[in-house]
């Protein structure tokens, strides 16, 4: 199906004032996403430190932090679930104005909180209260705006607009990491485990309730309202309908969401670890080129996108598997022993990872717009839940046996990534 759900717009497939400024407000929360996800990461050490007993052993009390860190993940497909549910039967901006409420508001709670030294074995509970919170409403962003924004641009402009959401997605990633950088730079280690740990939290919180407050000032889709007008919303559970009418779209919506999950897990999360312990030479110089990859997956991410809407999904898809192939392959054995190479090598996987925008692009279009937030969400956060928990320590068993096994999986994944995607272009899905 395509995206013409809606009436024809005068001004043809030019995106307008109104759609940049719609493109723009959906990136704050995307960004707010993986901003909280990187930074919850870079300060894990100083959390266990402090929201823990002081006698417990570091290696318990890290594992019992990196515990709280995946509940906001346990609960992401439930969030998204409910949200995609209501978003589908009472519109997409009501829930698109909740789910960065709902991430902001514990982000800010959590820089805010008392810690073991005020609040005992509360302190620790709390804080998983809060880590719930941001996964449920984690659950239901991302696919929110992917739905969102494709149903207010051109349908010949959802490509890019997908893109540049996508592309809002990693800045986050890139925000994250500078803040953390600032933070552990201009402070010292006491001073950081202190108060200093607090102000990412309370940047990022602020931050997503100035797009809370931004976002109300958007405008229904256009989509959702002919339905309404038409009398043709869902009805009883859209999930039933999506996996009762729709389990071909759900199922190559899936495989396409594996693509995703080990590009972005892989090549950017892990990698920067990976590298070190593989290659310790390289640990130096891995701060700068992380930087790197991230902004040029920012900048790809957006390019894929607008190239999605020229060539079509079964020709970049082709074309950007090979590059992401090629660039993990490189990125894993080229760089041992040449530290000068990482940073343009993985500047290089940064870009060619910017083909995990063309999964979005291919689920809004998957869908039947009645269902459309319940599939894409549904196909994703499933994904998303499998894939994202298992592709970490299969990737590090793999380096185990080979220095290119991460490269492999990654491989693996866009082989069978790229086919669904081309399978659901070709049948116009």
């Amino acid at each position: 199906m395509d995206m013409a759900d809606g009436a024809a717009r005068p001004g043809g497939d030019a995106l307008t004032r109104r759609d940049v400024r719609t493109l723009f407000l959906a990136s704050l929360g995307g960004a707010l996403e993986f901003y909280d996800f990187v930074v919850f990461v870079f300060f894990t050490a100083v959390i266990a430190k402090v929201f823990f007993p002081p006698d417990m052993p570091e290696w318990l009390a890290l594992a019992q932090t990196w515990g709280l860190f995946a509940a906001g993940y346990l609960a992401r497909p439930l969030g998204g679930f409910v949200m995609a549910h209501f978003g589908d039967l009472v519109g997409r901006k009501r829930m698109f104005v909740l789910s960065v409420f709902l991430m902001a508001v514990p982000t800010l709670l959590i820089g805010l909180m008392p810690t073991y030294a005020t609040l005992g074995y509360a302190a620790p509970l709390l804080l998983l209260v809060f880590r719930i919170l941001q996964g449920a409403a984690i659950g239901g962003e991302a696919p929110g705006a992917w739905v969102f924004v494709a149903e207010h641009v051109p349908p010949g402009r959802v490509g890019l607009a997908c893109g540049m959401l996508t592309g809002g997605l990693t800045l986050g990633i890139l925000l994250g990491s500078l803040m953390a950088l600032l933070i552990n730079s201009v402070f010292e280690p006491a001073t950081v485990a202190d108060w200093a740990w607090r102000l990412p939290f309370l940047i990022g919180g602020a931050f997503g309730l100035v797009a809370m407050y931004l976002r109300r000032f958007l405008e229904e889709t256009p989509v959702f309202e002919a339905m309404r007008r038409r009398a043709e919303l869902a009805r009883g559970l859209p999930l039933a309908r999506v996996l009762s009418g729709h389990r071909r779209a759900v199922v190559l919506s899936i495989l396409a969401s594996w693509m995703l999950t080990a590009a972005i897990v892989v090549l950017i999360l892990q990698a920067p670890t990976l590298l070190a312990k593989l290659h310790p030479e390289l640990a130096p110089a891995m701060p700068l080129a992380s930087v790197a990859a991230t902004f040029a997956l920012t900048l790809s991410a957006v390019g894929v996108g607008w190239a999605l809407d020229r060539f079509g999904q079964p020709a970049v898809m082709a074309v950007a598997a090979a590059g992401l192939i090629a660039a993990a392959f490189m990125l894993f054995g080229a760089t041992a022993g040449s530290p000068g190479l990482l940073a343009p090598l993985y500047a290089l996987a940064g870009l060619a990872v910017g083909a995990v925008s063309i999964v979005p692009t291919m689920m809004v279009r998957a869908f039947p717009a009645e269902v459309r937030f319940s599939g894409v969400s549904f196909a994703y956060n499933s994904a998303y839940a499998v894939f994202g928990a298992a592709t970490p320590p299969l990737t590090v068993y793999l380096a185990s046996l080979d220095p290119l096994g991460p490269a492999w999986y990654v491989a693996a994944a866009t082989l069978v990534g790229a086919a669904a995607v081309i399978v659901a272009g070709r049948a116009r899905l």
